[in-house]
């Protein structure tokens, strides 16, 4: 069968960075870290301190107070991205077939801090089960995209896809193949993650994965530096719609974007280790490089995984090589990560945003905060420290790695008519 060709017709973003796609774009190509003291919770006693939250968000300015109890803070991240990218979009909701539009999320870890407060609180009672009757409609991971299908009434494919860090790549990808595959003229996909509690921050530091670099936080994520020392805990959400090309035209959208490739793997190797050689992340590559029919020698960009861990950086690295050989040489490589820290879940809906916006203004966003080189990595790659650099970016390719071994890479390109 003839598959049908995907575009990027519509944005939303709420990061540590800025609380649309043009503030996020604007922090991410000035090099700003989205790191600071942790404010939501006390975290005094924790080993790390420090965070990239979502700034000036407050729910009631989106929900009634009512509502606002019935949504976990990942759940409330999603519709409001979700709300903004069918506006920037150009939806007509009263045109629209809702039968052929679906919602395709990811969420690595759903409503942690619903259950996290309903079991604080069940201990600190007398035994007797009293729990709020929206406690687990609140958590559960999927729940995110079924509001969004309620919010706006679309009846098409809908699911959440849960494989850690590579949960909203994952659901880019079979966003895409819904569409390609003809089974619905547009799909509302992203991620979102609402991390800022003391189990997340808890768990991840008894894991001992976090930087515990308190006393200079927007300097902690430092992707390929040699003295990195673990991942800055981010939060927000991202939503991307993608959109059957001769649909998009057909209502006169803007397109970003083309959406070509996705590619998914399996480490096949360790709960929290990825492959020593880069196995994993060396397939998905290639896998991606097949879906869209490309060479190495299209790609222009990578968006790298890119999490500031010791053994995770140059992994990755080394399957670049593997992958690009001599084309690894004249590609720009870059951690946006530096700057957001990472969002779990939400990281690739947010980081292949960032590869769309590369695409779209042929400018590679930074990786920031490197002091000291890493013999691990060959000085002769561009892995674009400190600032932004201008150039054609016809082609992007994002990756995104989770625990578990789940890896997923996507592809976006220039819109050709």
């Amino acid at each position: 069968m003839q598959l049908k060709r995907v575009v990027v017709t519509g944005m939303g973003a709420l990061t540590p960075l800025g609380n649309t796609p043009a503030d996020y774009w604007n922090g991410l190509i000035n090099g700003v870290s989205g790191a600071g003291p942790i404010t939501k919770f006390d975290a005094s006693k924790f080993k790390t301190r420090f965070a990239c939250e979502v700034k000036d968000f407050d729910p009631n300015n989106y929900f009634d107070r009512k509502e606002a109890r019935k949504l976990d803070g990942f759940s409330q991240y999603a519709l409001v991205v979700a709300e903004e990218a069918v506006k920037d979009a150009g939806i007509n909701l009263e045109t629209i077939n809702h039968d052929r539009v679906g919602v395709i999320w990811g969420s690595g870890i759903g409503g942690l801090k619903t259950f996290q407060d309903e079991v604080i609180a069940f201990g600190r009672g007398d035994g007797t089960p009293r729990f709020n009757p929206f406690f687990i409609p609140k958590m559960i991971a999927d729940i995110a995209s079924g509001h969004i299908s309620m919010k706006f009434g679309f009846r098409g494919p809908n699911f959440t896809t849960v494989s850690a860090c590579a949960s909203s790549t994952n659901a880019l990808i079979d966003a895409f193949t819904y569409i390609r595959l003809g089974k619905a003229n547009m799909i509302i996909s992203g991620g979102s993650e609402s991390t800022m509690n003391e189990t997340c921050v808890g768990g991840f530091n008894a894991l001992q994965a976090l930087s515990m670099r308190n006393d200079d936080p927007k300097t902690a994520s430092r992707p390929f530096d040699l003295d990195r020392d673990g991942f800055v805990l981010g939060e927000g959400a991202g939503c991307i719609i993608l959109e059957e090309l001769e649909h998009a035209k057909a209502r006169g959208a803007k397109i970003y974007a083309e959406m070509i490739g996705g590619g998914m793997s399996a480490d096949a190797y360790h709960m929290t280790a990825p492959h020593p050689e880069g196995l994993g992340a060396a397939n998905v590559m290639r896998a991606a490089l097949e879906d869209a029919n490309l060479t190495t020698a299209d790609i222009d960009y990578i968006n790298v995984h890119g999490t500031s861990t010791p053994i995770g950086d140059p992994q990755e690295i080394k399957a670049i090589q593997t992958v690009f050989g001599e084309d690894a040489y004249r590609l720009n490589i870059s951690s946006t990560k530096s700057m957001t820290g990472h969002l779990l879940g939400a990281a690739g809906a947010i980081e292949a945003m960032a590869s769309i916006m590369a695409v779209q203004h042929d400018i590679v966003p930074p990786t920031i905060n490197h002091f000291t080189d890493d013999p691990a990595f060959d000085p002769k790659l561009n892995l674009t420290f400190h600032h932004a650099q201008k150039r054609k970016v016809d082609i992007a390719l994002s990756n995104t790695f989770g625990f578990g071994g789940h890896n997923a890479s996507v592809i976006f390109r220039k819109y050709i008519g």
